[in-house]
């Protein structure tokens, strides 16, 4: 049980971290500061993306959906409605490569969008 539990908490937070290196940006309009937690976030994922790497998170919470007796993601409610949001049977390299694209462009446009406010501020 203990592991099943575990494994469910390490898909939430690698989703919640899917999402953080996604939108992060938005969150640095808001405060400049957090460009600091932000930026090596995007950095990774973009590089598992475009590298073809996989997270450390994926296996580990493959070893622990294992431990508790599991095969697949199925069964639980995040397994049910997270599973195919982190890992879609459809994603191909190139999907993967175009999504590591766009987290790249919808961030770049982010920051030049907080860069600019912030410098007409200044001015």
């Amino acid at each position: 049980m203990i592991h099943a539990l575990a494994a469910d908490a390490v898909l939430v937070v690698h989703l919640c971290f899917i999402l953080w290196v996604a939108l992060g940006a938005v969150a640095v309009a808001w405060r400049a500061w957090i460009a600091a937690l932000h930026l090596p976030a995007l950095c990774w994922g973009v590089y598992v993306s475009l590298a073809g790497r996989i997270c450390p998170l994926t296996p580990l919470e493959q070893q622990l959906r294992r431990a508790a007796g599991e095969q697949g993601y199925n069964g639980s409610f995040i397994d049910h409605y997270l599973v195919p949001l982190i890992y879609p049977e459809a994603l191909t390299r190139s999907g993967q490569v175009a999504l590591g694209v766009l987290v790249i462009g919808f961030n770049l446009a982010i920051y030049a969008i907080v860069l600019y406010r912030r410098r007409r501020r200044v001015a």
